[in-house]
């Protein structure tokens, strides 16, 4: 294999988006049996990264409106995304079922999914879907009873899915005098420990509308939900909380850094500098998988992330960075290059997974899929 791979989404004339791999990026998806997921809200785009048979990168792209949040079972059987107004719930298609094979042998191809005979060893089904607004939905994962909690970002508020409204509120910061759809603090991130939500960061502990954009610099805070304190204060548009190997893992995604929250002081502890606007965390082994954007939006500029490429003589980038835990350092990266794709939300990581795959709702290959389970009984 060359030291770097690439792939294009396009033609090769105009590609609109172009892939570039570290050398062992692939070795390492393949040690660690597993491919990744990102998305990117800027073009609503959900990215698989995966490997084809013959070992070079797969990387496959479906589109769904604003998608922001997502969540992956630890088997990787199923994945919940958010988009714009609706949080969608995939499936992986049933391993023992058939096509519906039509009487007519000239439509035949018409009931053969589209991962049959491309090299795809999972696909992914869109099966059940909530309408819930213009939410703005960040993080979300399931919790002990199997419940979707997710953040609601225009309201400031954990919430859950309700079959009577929009959504239902859990909980929300105890400095949020009304829950009102004014996106006061920019509650984004959830970190769930022991099947419980634990901890959230938010930009700032503000309480009148859009008033999280004038505290930027040093405003972020990561709250504890069970007691509802401010437990790590003075942090730069934190996000990402995630809780693993009895750790509080946090972007401090103003200043460029991954890193660790002391509970017992409240204080952030940089691991690694990553050279972009750090959001989505998700972990394997002794690696934690992370999302770089361009800081190119305007809630993005004037961060002392700006300060720091300068220092380091370096722009900003796109992409996947695989940051070993135990060193700090980029173990592997995945660089993507392209006008339409500068900024990313989420990452998972799916195991057991080597290519997959989405079925999306803009081709009628959704239409003309009719898989057949096993014969039950009444």
């Amino acid at each position: 294999m060359s030291s770097e791979t690439s792939t294009s989404s396009a033609a090769a004339s105009q590609p609109w988006l172009n892939a570039q791999g570290s050398r062992y990026f692939l070795d390492w998806l393949a040690e660690q049996q597993v491919s990744l997921a990102f998305t990117t809200y800027q073009t609503g785009k959900l990215f698989f990264v995966g490997r084809k048979q013959d070992h070079s990168i797969a990387i496959f792209e479906r589109t769904y409106g604003h998608c922001m949040g997502m969540w992956a079972s630890p088997d990787a059987s199923t994945i919940w995304l958010s988009s714009r107004y609706q949080i969608w719930k995939f499936n992986q298609a049933p391993t023992q079922v058939v096509p519906y094979q039509p009487p007519d042998p000239e439509n035949v191809d018409a009931a053969i999914p589209a991962w049959a005979d491309r090299g795809y060893d999972v696909a992914y089904l869109p099966r059940v879907g909530y309408t819930t607004g213009h939410l703005d939905v960040h993080d979300m994962a399931i919790d002990a009873d199997g419940r979707l909690i997710f953040v609601n970002t225009m309201f400031g508020c954990l919430a859950t899915l309700s079959d009577r409204a929009s959504f239902q509120p859990l909980w929300r910061p105890a400095f949020l005098s009304a829950l009102v759809p004014e996106d006061r603090c920019h509650l984004n991130g959830l970190a769930m420990r022991d099947g419980r939500p634990a901890f959230v960061t938010v930009v700032a502990d503000s309480d009148v509308v859009d008033g999280w954009r004038d505290r930027r610099h040093d405003g972020g805070c990561v709250i504890d939900v069970a007691s509802n304190e401010i437990v790590a204060p003075g942090l730069s548009m934190p996000h990402s909380p995630r809780w693993y190997r009895n750790q509080l893992w946090v972007h401090n995604s103003g200043t460029g850094e991954f890193g660790t929250i002391d509970l017992d002081t409240g204080t952030f502890q940089p691991v690694a500098f990553c050279p972009g606007y750090l959001r989505g965390l998700a972990f394997v082994g002794d690696y934690a998988v992370v999302t770089l954007s361009k800081p190119r939006h305007n809630s993005f500029h004037g961060l002392p992330l700006d300060d720091q490429l300068k220092i380091r003589k370096a722009e900003p980038q796109c992409g996947l960075q695989i940051i070993d835990l135990n060193t700090g350092t980029i173990a592997h990266w995945l660089r993507l290059d392209g006008s339409l794709v500068t900024e990313l939300y989420d990452s998972a990581v799916l195991p057991g997974v080597r290519q997959p795959m989405a079925v999306g709702f803009q081709s009628n290959e959704i239409e003309r899929l009719m898989l057949i389970d096993e014969e039950g009984s009444l």
